[in-house]
């Protein structure tokens, strides 16, 4: 278990202390949950009541939150800082328990001694493995895979034939990267399908992460691309020859057809869908549910299907929602218009 003074954790994120700077914490919990010996955090000074009855020693908080009754941490990004601060306590070094007597390893592998393969993995041939990467059980690696140091591969995921995998990647449970892409040719004259060998890879840069259950499918010739510091949710899908720019967040569910590129810092709110071959360009973001169909600008915010302007949108929900009572009021109006019709025409 770590141990930090205040001291030290601000120096940490960039903060100041005020109070007892001395004072050390062993973790980091949520307001309600938090022990004595634990630091606590808070985004707003309408949770100061709160605070004062939590049994947390100390708090981290906002540059101008007043004075309370615990050493605290004041930063300008709270929930940045306590995501610092949290993984940094939970880190672990690493501690190599070498191939697992149950793994099943192909020919000509450059493995790192500093490893750590858990039972029921199977690596396949010509296969590189970094330095501390842990491959917990039942993942499977396929031919000439490579795999950058200080990755970890949590339990029943898959890196298919030829990816290749940065430093400080992070696979979770059943993640599928270098499935075939969705690609056929169909036959007009018998309507049967004919598959299009999907032959590229997929590559993943540094310090991505990839979700729970998220596939990322190899291209039809090249690559498909996730770029550096990118996120993606669980049951994420991500198309053939896509490229997702750096620093990226795919949220729960998200589907991106073949061929699209997004750029840096580009949001894909729960359930949105891309259509392919269009662009989203740096800063993009895409509300809960929303349909892509045309390339977007920079910085552009859209929601709805199919997706337009953010505000535009929220305009056009609300009317939506009157449709009914309007539709009543339009054919009142109608019999009002013909009755005065009739009026004028029988005079």
């Amino acid at each position: 278990m770590k141990t930090a003074s205040l001291a030290e954790l601000a120096e940490l994120i960039g903060g100041t202390v005020e109070g007892d700077g001395s004072l050390t914490v062993t973790a980091l919990n949520s307001l309600d949950l938090a022990e004595p010996g634990q630091l606590t955090f808070i985004n707003s000074a309408k949770l100061a009541d709160k605070l004062a009855v939590s049994r947390a020693s100390a708090c981290i908080v906002p540059v101008d939150f007043s004075s309370g009754t615990l050493p605290l941490i004041k930063v300008r990004n709270v929930d940045l800082a306590a995501a610092t601060i949290h993984c940094w306590l939970l880190a672990e070094e690493f501690k190599p328990t070498g191939i697992h007597e149950r793994a099943v390893l192909g020919r000509d592998c450059q493995i790192s001694e500093q490893i750590s393969i858990g039972p029921l993995v199977c690596v396949g041939d010509r296969v590189r493995i970094g330095d501390r990467v842990k491959i917990e059980p039942g993942v499977v690696i396929g031919d000439d895979v490579q795999i950058g140091d200080d990755c970890v591969l949590h339990a029943n995921a898959v890196v298919a034939k030829g990816c290749i995998l940065g430093k400080r990647v992070v696979l979770y449970h059943g993640a599928v990267i270098g499935s075939d892409g969705f690609g056929f040719a169909t036959n007009p004259a018998t309507g049967e399908h004919v598959s299009k060998p999907q032959v590229g890879i997929v590559r993943l840069d540094d310090d991505v992460q990839i979700g729970a259950n998220a596939c990322v499918d190899r291209a039809a010739f090249g690559m498909t691309w996730v770029k550096r510091g990118v996120r993606m949710d669980n049951l994420v899908m991500v198309g053939h020859n896509c490229v997702i720019g750096e620093n990226s967040i795919l949220v729960g569910q998200v589907g991106i057809a073949g061929s699209v590129t997004l750029g840096r810092n580009v949001v894909l709110a729960g359930q949105a869908a891309v259509a392919g071959h269009i662009q989203l360009e740096d800063g993009v973001m895409v509300a809960a549910k929303s349909g892509v169909h045309n390339d977007q600008k920079k910085g552009a915010i859209v929601g709805g299907i199919p997706a337009i302007d953010i505000k535009l949108w929220g305009k056009a929900s609300a009317v939506f929602r009157r449709l009914p009572e309007m539709f009543t009021e339009l054919r009142q109006l109608r019999k009002k218009v013909d009755a005065l019709l009739a009026e004028q025409g029988e005079a």
